[in-house]
């Protein structure tokens, strides 16, 4: 009976010891695939495009000042005139074409107001160009002294007669670009893997940046730089 139960009791030690054993290696082993399955790297692709700008608008604002309203309206009228012809005969269209609303200022009637305003009026009016001829603006804008040849009274606030120019055409180049800055993210992972002694693995993730559009540079606002960075994770593997 006694040899019974000495059997029992080393057959149950024997057998603890083996699921311990089992055990650990269990646990060793899914250690060692959770720690191979967290081995990312994060890596971002850049890409860039210089491209040429497809629109300009081009406010043209005319300022006139006088001792009377129907003076004003008169001058604005005719200086206005005077660039519609000027621009229509330079290879643009009506359709490109837009006048705003004269705006026409008492100076007596501010509450600031003395007897002694100088000339009563003042007044602006602008026409606005809004084309697809951004090489003919930037040409014409050189010719302005003609106008003023012809008494047109521009004003000469830089900030408000700034030409915008801007590029629409954005969606005709957003796969190309993404697709470059995908490739540029795998190229940085790839040299990442190699140098860590590691191959490249599966996307675990990605993420398109915003495209961002923005002047080359002050001098030259008719070029544009369009940007696109990706961000991509990679699973690294032995």
């Amino acid at each position: 009976m006694t040899t019974s139960r000495s059997s029992n009791a080393v057959i149950f030690t024997i057998g603890a010891i083996i699921s311990a054993g089992l055990l650990s290696y269990g646990l060793s082993n899914s250690v060692q695939n959770f720690r191979s399955f967290d081995r990312v790297v994060e890596v971002k692709g850049l890409a860039e495009r210089e491209v040429k700008a497809d629109t300009a608008i081009w406010p043209l604002k005319v300022v006139r000042a006088g001792n009377t309203q129907n003076t004003i309206y008169e001058e604005l009228d005719k200086d206005i005139q005077a660039i519609r012809a000027f621009l229509l005969v330079n290879g643009f269209d009506e359709t490109e074409l837009s006048v705003s609303a004269p705006n026409v200022l008492d100076k007596l009637a501010e509450r600031w107001a003395t007897e002694d305003v100088g000339l009563r009026y003042t007044g602006e009016q602008t026409l606005t160009v809004y084309t697809e001829k951004v090489d003919r603006v930037r040409e014409l804008r050189q010719q302005l002294s003609e106008l003023g040849k012809q008494g047109v009274s521009l004003s000469g606030n830089n900030y408000e007669s700034a030409v915008e120019y801007h590029f629409n055409g954005l969606n005709a180049i957003k796969p190309s670009m993404i697709e470059e800055s995908a490739r540029n993210a795998r190229e940085v992972a790839l040299r990442f893997a190699e140098h860590s002694e590691s191959q490249l693995g599966k996307i675990r993730s990605a993420n398109q940046g915003q495209f961002s559009i923005y002047d080359r540079d002050s001098n030259t606002p008719h070029l544009k730089i369009v940007r696109v960075v990706s961000t991509v994770s990679y699973q690294l593997v032995d």
